[in-house]
């Protein structure tokens, strides 16, 4: 196995989802489990964050920002959902739909951020 494109057990990363996106970033095959796979974990995170987790005292100042946070929640439910549906159209010809998956798993980490953000802001004040 060639040492660039294996999970780095330093980091300890091993068979994570982290290590499926970089996996799937050198393996066409790959792709369309790692987008699925996001794009349901990212939908449900969002949704348990929406339905389940109060937001910071920060969005709860003013109306405004209230709603930005749930909007903002709503985003991410559907591009997880539109992750996950590109996931099973670029399985069907994965090498000629490779650039589409990839830069959907791209862009798809900018809502995993916000997602860690606010999850673990919920976290830390409970």
């Amino acid at each position: 196995m060639d040492s660039s494109i294996a999970p780095d057990t330093e980091l300890g990363l091993g068979n994570t989802v982290i290590a499926d996106m970089v996996d799937a970033s050198h393996d066409a095959t790959k792709l369309p489990r790692a987008l699925v796979a996001g794009g349901v974990g990212e939908a449900t995170l969002a949704l348990y964050l929406a339905l389940f987790r109060a937001p910071a005292s920060l969005f709860l100042r003013t109306k405004p920002l209230l709603y930005a946070y749930y909007g903002a929640l709503v985003a991410v439910v559907l591009f997880g959902l539109a992750e996950a549906w590109a996931g099973f159209w670029v399985s069907r010809d994965a090498h000629r739909r490779r650039a589409v998956g990839m830069t959907a798993l791209w862009v798809s980490v900018l809502p995993v951020l916000f997602l860690a953000c606010v999850g673990g802001h919920a976290i830390l004040i409970k």
